[in-house]
């Protein structure tokens, strides 16, 4: 292969991976509905297809085609690790106990930090009595609930973790203080 050929199968293959973090973002847009932002990024994509297509079909050999396909996995890992950078949305956590001081320790904690809290008598596996902690939290904050069980020397607890699309009403979903 000449330079130029390894210089355009590097380009195509960089291209790609842009082009599918764009196209990874986008979906991550869409499910959250933040529509915006998505038409410039279907744009841009199209734009970047369509030339790429266009060297693919032109070339002969298969190194631009797997370069291509390389690109395309490289974007999905790169955009995923961005999306978990970004970490939209809002989730509901239900945290399950077995210790009601824990349960009431960890609520407490949450509610002075700024969230709001609800917790509950539950009934477990066989009936048992369980102790539930239920906050509305940003997916990006989900590291202070993490910090606030860790202080209050709850490690692994059962969590059932439910993405939102929206709250309504007087519910914080944002930390008001620092941990």
């Amino acid at each position: 292969m000449t330079q130029s050929i390894i210089l355009a199968v590097v380009g195509v293959f960089l291209v790609t991976a842009f082009t599918n973090v764009l196209a990874t973002l986008k979906t991550i847009l869409i499910s959250k509905k933040i529509m915006n932002p998505v038409y410039f990024l279907v744009f841009v994509d199209a734009m970047i297809f369509a030339t790429i297509i266009t060297k693919m079909t032109s070339s002969k050999g298969i190194h631009f085609t797997i370069a291509y396909a390389l690109g395309k996995a490289m974007g999905v890992f790169i955009g995923g690790k961005i999306e978990d950078r970004l970490a939209f949305g809002i989730v509901e956590v239900d945290v399950f106990l077995n210790n009601k001081s824990k349960m009431i320790q960890i609520a407490e904690k949450l509610r002075e930090t700024g969230y709001t809290v609800n917790n509950f008598l539950a009934r477990g596996h066989n009936g048992d009595k369980r102790y539930k902690v239920e906050v509305v939290i940003k997916r990006k904050e989900f590291k202070v609930l993490e910090d606030i069980m860790d202080a209050c020397g709850i490690h692994n607890p059962t969590l059932k973790i439910k993405n939102l699309s929206q709250v309504n009403g007087k519910i914080t979903t944002t930390k008001i203080k620092t941990v």
